[in-house]
């Protein structure tokens, strides 16, 4: 899937996920519009899935993605499965529990849980972040998972993870010299995908608010390929879009970004017209003055089938942003 998308000029969505009804809006999205995509899960959306009693992030996210193999067999799509932002001190209680889910999927004879895993060890010095990245590729490079690492800070916050609304400007900005050491560090130990920052925050912002920098992307590579040869451009990461023109986005998949993240704009689609239907059927919804309301509308199903078809369509958005559609290379790998 990444070496289609390098080559075609495309990127695939990175859609976060929660339940069964969000990864049923994405797969959806995904199939209608012929794109392969990413699926991934978080800590905090782990924990969810797990249930309140639980509370187990690689638990819950272990039964959601083994769900989401069983589902994706009914669709003409391929799908690569995805752990977002993970901090070092979430790797052995996180990291570390789906790798071994990985082994014992591999011992069975079937694939890995995931395709691909992210450390994000941004809080860290760089030589420090390495030393842990080449430490987890090395075993997600055995298990045939890719890494996606991080280097400098995506502002703003997600899940608890990445930067504060006060990171100071020059850590948003990856440099050439910090691409060219993580190439060199990673580089021959396993295939992976690094989120390099360009200005990139975490939230939902006006169109404008954020100001991405993409020819950072385009100066970092030029000098790790300057070196090292054409051989040697990296599969980048765009973090942080929400409020990014589309010309921005489309400029960034011009400079080896293969993968975008969309959490908030996703969250929003999903959560809409479940406000639309509480607002429109509040009688209903609600017993009021003795009254024992319509069950039909409180029925959960009623509202979730609403917002798995809005998630669904703003999925399709992010498709024809990243120019995805109608490039499934399912079937012919």
């Amino acid at each position: 899937m990444l070496d289609a998308a390098q080559e075609g000029g495309y990127a695939y969505p990175a859609i976060n996920v929660t339940s069964l009804t969000t990864a049923n809006g994405a797969l959806r999205a995904f199939s209608e519009l012929k794109s392969d995509g990413i699926i991934q899960i978080s800590t905090g959306g782990g924990q969810f899935a797990s249930g309140l009693a639980v509370s187990d992030a690689a638990f819950g996210s272990e039964v959601l993605m083994e769900a989401i193999h069983r589902l994706a067999e009914k669709y003409d799509i391929l799908v690569g499965l995805h752990t977002d932002h993970c901090p070092p001190n979430k790797v052995e209680g996180f990291l570390k529990p789906l790798l071994e889910a990985s082994r014992k999927r591999k011992a069975e004879g079937k694939g890995p849980l995931f395709q691909s895993h992210m450390l994000d060890a941004s809080n860290l010095p760089l030589d420090e972040n390495m030393a842990l990245s080449k430490g987890l590729l090395k075993e997600c490079a055995e298990l045939d998972i890719i890494l996606e690492v991080e280097a400098g800070v995506v502002g703003g916050e997600e899940d608890g993870a990445a930067g504060s609304e006060d990171t100071p400007a020059e850590k948003l900005y990856t440099t050439p010299e910090d691409m060219v050491t993580v190439y060199e560090s990673l580089h021959g130990i396993g295939r992976f995908m690094f989120a390099a920052t360009f200005g990139n925050v975490h939230g939902s912002y006006k169109p404008g608010a954020v100001k991405l920098k993409p020819t950072i992307l385009r100066d970092g590579q030029k000098a790790v390929m300057d070196k090292y040869g054409k051989e040697a451009e990296m599969d980048l990461v765009f973090h942080g879009g929400s409020g990014s023109a589309l010309e921005e986005i489309r400029e960034t998949l011009d400079y080896g970004v293969i993968k975008m993240n969309i959490d908030t704009d996703t969250q929003y689609a999903f959560t809409r017209p479940i406000v639309t239907h509480m607002c429109e059927n509040i009688e209903g919804v609600l017993k009021i003055d003795g009254e024992v309301g319509n069950k039909k509308v409180y029925d959960p199903r009623s509202y979730l089938k609403k917002a798995e078809q809005s998630l669904c369509d703003r999925l399709k958005e992010a498709c024809e942003d990243l120019l995805s559609s109608g490039k499934s290379i399912c079937g012919r790998v």
